[in-house]
């Protein structure tokens, strides 16, 4: 099955045969891969993209018998598909605005054919994305740490929105894990103190230990309340982190549910979890940022040193350095509250801005891993000094935000 469908609107006033020549040559023109429905509806709601190709002016009455079956098969957006010929691009307003007023998504596809064939191809990875995430478990390994007063999640709803679970793991369950899981003296990681060398094994043993959670559990990503492990075995989760991101199991920081959420949605959208930093340093003026956390995906980085923790002096830490270029910020609300300037119909509220990273910093006075950011509008500074979610934000290599829009807007 291809991952596109095409239903068809055609008014009985029009010629088939003259409809049909026009079909084909504009559906050519597209070069795309789908499967032709026609006018049976049968299968809608059944492809990760459903197309619906208004060929013809006059649909507008077949498209409003059509809908309550539409909807009760599918929720997804309509996207309605026109080449404009035969009063197709009028009927399409017609019903685009009908679909408004009733407090429905939709889309008009219309334009040149490499135009039409990107949004589609755009589109396509959104749906597959939100597929991909349907039926995700995310495990809480610990709860939010104490000082993430504003980072919470309504499990419910984020099951909802997102077809995400969330799975509470006790703290304890992660600690007898740890005790169980034999220590390995040999590591391939160049230490580079005798105090970072020592503290390697157990640096493993962590990453041994949560990937056992992982398979116990049958996660696809977690978040772990990392803190605890300082007083309890004396060492850090940064390195098992910086790996099984790496690995594609999305690995959050201090239990920090919207920020493992926002990772979720980028890992199904670019294939890579992205960097949870907080920003360090704002610049309002000019809309330079420095973002930095003691631990980075290894496969989005072109090298890393290793150091200990920042605000601890002790165990293993990761100093990453990712290649200069174009990059995505981007958080998700994971409680559905509005704050006091958030209208309740825009929830959930969410984040994205692109910019690009300028440089990596090594300074002694911050998380090991520290990037600076110039945002594209130095404006969108006002968000994170007025109404930020929270302190965490994921950064992504690459633009990403019209994909991270439409995964909200569709």
């Amino acid at each position: 099955m291809n991952k596109i469908a095409i239903y068809t609107l055609t008014s009985e006033l029009h010629n088939e045969e003259a409809v049909a020549t026009v079909t084909s040559e504009f559906l050519s023109s597209l070069s795309i891969d789908y499967d032709w429905q026609g006018n049976d509806y049968t299968n809608y709601g059944s492809h990760p993209l459903d197309l619906i190709y208004v060929r013809t002016g006059g649909t507008e009455g077949i498209f409003l018998r059509l809908l309550a079956e539409l909807q009760a098969k599918s929720n997804k957006p309509f996207y309605l598909l026109t080449s404009g010929k035969s009063n197709s691009l009028a009927a399409s307003m017609e019903i685009l605005s009908y679909l408004r007023q009733q407090g429905l998504k939709g889309e008009i596809i219309h334009g040149e054919s490499t135009y039409i064939a990107q949004r589609i191809n755009t589109l396509l990875k959104v749906a597959e994305a939100r597929q991909q995430l349907q039926g995700t478990r995310l495990g809480i390994i610990g709860q939010p740490s104490d000082w993430l007063i504003s980072s919470h999640a309504d499990k419910k709803k984020v099951r909802q929105q997102w077809g995400i679970e969330l799975v509470d793991i006790p703290m304890q369950e992660l600690l007898d894990t740890i005790n169980d899981t034999p220590i390995d003296e040999t590591t391939t990681e160049k230490a580079p103190t005798e105090a970072i060398r020592r503290s390697l094994p157990v640096a493993n043993q962590i990453y041994k230990a949560l990937k056992t959670l992982v398979q116990r559990h049958q996660l696809q990503g977690f978040t772990l309340r990392c803190f605890d492990l300082l007083g309890t075995v004396h060492n850090t989760g940064c390195l098992a982190l910086a790996r099984l991101n790496a690995e594609g199991i999305m690995a959050g920081c201090e239990g920090d549910v919207p920020a493992l959420l926002s990772m979720t949605i980028v890992h199904a959208l670019t294939g890579v979890s992205g960097f949870q930093a907080n920003p360090a340093s704002i610049d309002p003026q000019t809309g330079t940022m420095v973002f930095a956390h003691c631990t980075i995906p290894l496969n989005m980085v072109e090298h890393y040193e290793l150091d200990t923790h920042f605000e601890s002096g002790i165990g293993v830490g990761i100093r990453g350095y990712m290649h200069e270029g174009p990059v995505t910020i981007y958080k998700v609300a994971a409680d559905l509250t509005p704050d006091a300037d958030t209208p309740s119909h825009q929830l959930p509220r969410y984040f994205v801005a692109e910019g690009q990273l300028v440089r990596n910093e090594s300074k002694p006075d911050l998380c090991r891993t520290q990037q600076v950011i110039q945002l594209a509008d130095p404006t969108q500074t006002s968000y994170f000094l007025n109404h930020p979610i929270g302190n965490h934000h994921i950064i992504v290599p690459g633009h990403h935000k019209e994909l991270l829009l439409l995964m909200h807007n569709s």
